[in-house]
């Protein structure tokens, strides 16, 4: 298996970007994708001899001052000028993760051959990918348009030799990152700030990192509700894929197929059961769980095709002898798309919650709270209380932020996305939906011990023998925060085959 990634016109999908972090694999450019950066720009110099007339955000100011003609002997001010006064962000630090898919996806973007940029810039930025050079960014400061300006000026700096990076667990003033590497800063020249800052990468960097663990924790929520399933002495029809043909929605049926799967064998589930139905929280679980699904499956769609593009401005085409300025960087389907993740991933967290509320609710044989001696022991109490908090707060992140907007920039760019924002939002959410599903496993595997000695599948048997390395069986009253953060570290650590996730 080759160690290198090889940035082309080969589209990137999410198991590859999968595969480009977990294996760790380094970038380089195809003699392609070199071929078009180097024509665009040659393209672009001989341009810039010949052209009199105004050509925006190469030879104009940004923004409102887009009739500000600039002088050709400034061009290359205009560019770090711009990089150094857009790098206006604040507020909490990116997760390194999301820092460096923004790299790659602003090097994908690049290599299309139609921003105009120098290839040594790219090949800096290639040089930070592989050698995990992160720079410092901030989360608050995107409108999501005119691109993702205020982090991805940030994401620019180093490239000027200002800033500061993440290198070798420590933060590095990017003049000493030169030093270290004898590097001389970027020169930009004319379009290069503008291509660097104009883009989606913040917005698309964290909907790609989102989409990967949102995956993961689909693929957990229905085993997880498998073996809440159990404790709780659930039915199986509710999983017959009859009914489900019979209302064919993908996802629906694929969490049938699924929850079937990991139940295979099971002596619990096949035992008679003294009940006709159960909760909608269990009998529910293929339609709430597979609407996520199909959900996911849209947002997917969204991004894979925004990683793909060029989405800065103006638009470089040498064949056709035009530069264009549009608005390819206005993030109105991602955020839009973020929202709609948001909705989607909350609800996986409000059905884990009614799940665990009647697992503590000393139903169908399992004691009240899921402890021996209830009144001396408040046991699994207020577990539920946290996993219901936790919803709450779900809720109010989940409210949509693509509804909004801000005039700025003098009435200039009227319109903006607040995709940004939906991305912040849901970077929270989507934590909070994994720390109730650990919740929801914690009252599970405690529950499940009192169906014994009647045994759940190999697999969920299997599982359960791994979790319970690592979170015990709960006796008696004990200190719960540390279970549960155990729990969480049990879900965020373990691996799950991609075939599994995406399939």
């Amino acid at each position: 298996m080759s160690s290198i990634h090889y940035i082309s016109s080969q589209p990137l999908d999410l198991a590859t970007i999968q595969s480009i972090i977990l294996e760790e694999k380094h970038l380089k450019l195809s003699n392609e994708a070199i071929d078009k950066i180097e024509n665009c720009r040659a393209y672009l110099d001989d341009k810039l001899k010949s052209e009199t007339k105004p050509i925006y955000g190469i030879n104009t100011g940004f923004g409102s001052l887009y009739n500000v003609k600039i002088d050709k002997e400034n061009l290359t001010k205009l560019q770090e000028n711009l990089v150094m006064s857009h790098a206006c962000g604040t507020g909490d630090v990116v997760p390194n993760e999301v820092v460096k898919l923004m790299l790659l996806l602003k090097i994908q973007s690049l290599s299309y051959g139609h921003s105009g940029v120098q290839l040594q810039t790219v090949q800096r930025l290639i040089e930070f990918f592989n050698n995990d050079i992160l720079p410092v960014i901030y989360t608050q400061g995107s409108l999501g348009a005119s691109g993702d300006l205020a982090p991805l000026a940030h994401l620019a700096l180093p490239l000027i030799g200002k800033g500061k990076v993440w290198y070798k667990d420590a933060i590095l003033e990017a003049e000493d990152l030169n030093t270290y590497f004898k590097w001389d800063a970027i020169k930009l020249m004319s379009k290069e700030g503008l291509a660097l800052l104009n883009g989606t990468q913040f917005m698309s960097a964290y909907g790609v990192f989102l989409l990967l663990k949102s995956y993961k924790l689909s693929y957990l929520a229905d085993l997880i509700g498998s073996i809440s399933l159990e404790a709780f002495d659930g039915r199986i029809e509710p999983f017959n894929e009859l009914i489900h043909l019979v209302r064919p929605h993908k996802g629906q049926l694929k969490t049938a197929e699924r929850v079937r799967e990991f139940l295979e064998g099971s002596e619990i589930i096949s035992q008679e059961k003294q009940h006709v139905q159960d909760p909608y929280s269990f009998r529910c679980i293929p339609q709430v769980h597979g609407a996520t699904k199909d959900t996911l499956s849209f947002v997917e769609k969204t991004f894979i095709t925004e990683i793909n593009s060029v989405t800065d401005n103006p638009n470089i085409f040498a064949n056709e002898d035009e530069i264009i300025s549009g608005g390819n960087f206005h993030g109105q389907p991602l955020a839009l798309a973020l929202d709609y993740l948001k909705i989607a991933m909350s609800e996986l967290g409000n059905i884990s919650e009614r799940r665990v509320f009647q697992l503590v609710s000393g139903l169908r044989g399992l004691p009240a709270f899921l402890v021996d001696n209830p009144g001396l022991n408040s046991g699994f109490m207020i577990p539920q209380y946290t996993a219901a908090s936790i919803v709450s707060a779900n809720k109010q992140l989940a409210s949509p932020a693509s509804v909004d907007s801000i005039v700025s920039s003098n009435g200039q760019e009227d319109h903006v996305s607040m995709g940004a924002n939906a991305a912040t939002q849901a970077f929270k959410l989507i934590d909070n939906v994994e720390r109730v599903l650990a919740i929801e496993l914690f009252n599970a595997s405690q529950a499940i011990h009192f169906r014994e000695p009647l045994k759940s599948s190999d697999f969920i048997e299997l599982f359960l023998q791994n979790y319970r390395v690592e979170v015990p069986f709960v006796k008696e009253d004990e200190i719960l925060h540390d279970d549960i953060e155990k729990s969480i570290l049990f879900i965020n650590n373990l691996g799950i085959d991609t075939s599994e996730l995406f399939r």
